[in-house]
């Protein structure tokens, strides 16, 4: 899969799209560097009724990280509205993503690829899908598209 970065000035967005722990996080944070491309990529993919969605380990992720950087209530709140959202659906890995997952893993030895980055790997070949929504260049290492604004 050839690596690419794909942009957007309001216009096409990916038909389907992964949504990284660092797109929700960048979100829900106003203080992040990412907030604004964060903002302008959900409101797009809602424009072009982008199908997202995102793993139970990515969501996992998201929920500590709120919890230890913003408190239990906003992290309750991002799980309420990841739970809420018609757009977004949450894919439960299985023992096949995981065997897939340690394969990512082997195939990059040299490289700090978490064990939620690998998996989200796992599922995106496994729904076919080349784009991310996030930040992490991971991805692009991986052969995957990134989807920025």
């Amino acid at each position: 899969m050839p690596s690419r970065l794909l942009t957007t000035d309001g216009g096409d967005a990916p038909v389907r799209a992964l949504v990284d722990s660092g797109a929700w996080i960048a979100l829900v944070r106003a203080k992040d560097q990412h907030h604004e491309a964060a903002d302008r990529l959900f409101r797009l993919a809602i424009r072009q009724h982008t199908r997202l969605f995102t793993t139970n380990l990515i969501v996992a992720e998201v929920h500590r990280f709120i919890l230890f950087h913003m408190g239990s209530q906003p992290a309750s709140l991002v799980l309420d509205r990841i739970n809420a959202s018609p757009l977004l659906s949450v894919e439960f890995t299985t023992a096949a993503h995981h065997r897939k997952a340690r394969q990512w893993l082997a195939r990059f030895p040299d490289q700090r690829l978490t064990y939620t980055d690998a998996m989200s790997f796992a599922v995106m070949e496994a729904n076919r899908c080349t784009t991310a929504m996030g930040f992490d260049h991971d991805f692009e290492a991986a052969g995957f598209s990134l989807w920025r604004p």
